[in-house]
């Protein structure tokens, strides 16, 4: 019996290591992204903590508002390029890539808590010179930042824009635990995922956040899954999968007394439109948009109409 229990765990050891030997994906070296990816308007500055983040600052006339834009969980700042194309001509705007995303990457600090995020959104946008209040956009779990940031710091937000945001909790909002979610809190499972990343994992995420899937592109999914791929981002990626939900925030939501819009596509799949009434019922000062046939990612899927609707809500 012995002899035969030795046998299985052999073979099954083996089969481990077979696919380990097939499945690990090497990490993409940090030079290798930063020429691929962080070619000028991209620049870089240094936190006073030590850690180097990554943003792209585009300025506007003379004068102009600041928009300041937060990207989702394991997309980029590139995320935000069709609004940079139509916001810029009218606005200052700056996006940033949030600690282990992006050429951010993993950080000194090691802090990829929604707090934490917002305590390095803080000294980024002090460290650019950013003291006059500015508007604030996010999409997704940045639009979970966005909001706790302007929680804590409301005297630095003129006005609030959600994009398909993260946060809310209610009825029909809170779903499933997402699968990546469920490995990162499994002993075993989160250790392979610090080696085992499938670019077809990425394909599949982005396909269920576009409702157009002919903006899913090749070169679209190269750029996640190889971003995703930087030294430490991964590590980054599966810590910040295991921190708990914080369920209390978002009862503060009423405290938020600047003027917000929230934008949100009808078909999202990643975070349910019903979403967009929580935040509304929440904020009675808000102005909802919704759009038809768009998924998550209405600055990419539905640019020109988001971007003016942005445009048009500064003005008012």
């Amino acid at each position: 019996m012995l002899r035969k229990i030795l046998i299985v765990v052999l073979v099954l050891a083996a089969g481990l290591g077979a696919f380990l030997f097939f499945a690990a994906v090497p990490d993409v070296p940090a030079a290798e992204l930063d020429k691929l990816y962080g070619a000028p308007p991209s620049q870089f500055l240094t936190l006073p903590s030590g850690t180097r983040v990554h943003y792209r600052d585009r300025s506007g006339p003379a004068g102009a508002p600041v928009i300041v834009l937060v990207h989702g969980s394991n997309a980029s700042l590139h995320t935000w390029e069709p609004w940079v194309e139509r916001l810029a001509g009218q606005l200052r705007v700056v996006s940033v890539d949030l600690p282990g995303h992006g050429l951010t990457g993993a950080t000194i600090e090691g802090d990829y808590s929604i707090p934490g995020m917002v305590g390095f959104l803080d000294a980024f946008t002090r460290q650019l010179g950013l003291t006059e209040p500015f508007v604030l956009a996010g999409n997704s779990m940045g639009g979970a930042v966005a909001w706790r940031f302007a929680l804590a710091h409301p005297d630095r937000v003129s006005k609030l824009v959600l994009v398909d945001a993260g946060g809310a909790v209610a009825p029909g909002v809170d779903g499933p635990v997402p699968m990546a979610f469920r490995i990162a809190r499994t002993p075993v499972l989160r250790e392979l995922g610090l080696i085992v990343t499938p670019r077809g994992l990425f394909e599949s995420g982005l396909r269920s956040a576009f409702f157009n899937q002919a903006l899913v592109t090749p070169a679209m999914i190269d750029r996640y899954w190889q971003l995703n791929r930087r030294p430490g981002t991964r590590a980054a990626t599966v810590a910040r999968f295991g921190l708990p939900f914080d369920a209390e925030a978002a009862t503060h939501l009423g405290e938020l007394k600047m003027p917000v819009l929230i934008l949100w596509g009808r078909e999202d799949k990643v975070i349910p439109v019903h979403a967009a009434e929580v935040f509304k019922a929440a904020l009675p000062q808000a102005k909802l948009v919704i759009y038809d046939d768009c998924g998550h990612i209405p600055m990419e899927e539905r640019a020109d109409q988001s971007a003016a609707d942005v445009l048009a809500f500064i003005a008012s």
